[in-house]
């Protein structure tokens, strides 16, 4: 029997925004990992359209290698 349940693609270079408005659950993941922000009225709205995954865990000092990790933990495969 073949699986034909398709691996959803996170793409590192596209914006929060996209990611998290394409896939909610993102969201939950990046503030469970200290990205708290995401949470915050209006920041999905401001910062999240140009800021990527990468530069919001280096600006708020998350390993990237722990959100890559968390992402793939809930089913997702990691496009870098």
């Amino acid at each position: 029997m073949e699986d034909n349940a398709m691996t959803e693609t996170i793409d590192l270079s596209k914006s929060v925004y996209e990611l998290v408005t394409q896939h909610p659950e993102v969201g939950d993941v990046l503030y469970n990992v200290g990205l708290e922000d995401i949470k915050k009225p209006g920041i999905l709205n401001t910062m999240g359209r140009f800021m990527t995954i990468p530069k919001g865990a280096a600006m708020k000092h998350v390993p990237l290698d722990q959100i890559i990790t968390e992402l793939q933990n809930q089913g997702f495969e990691v496009q870098q």
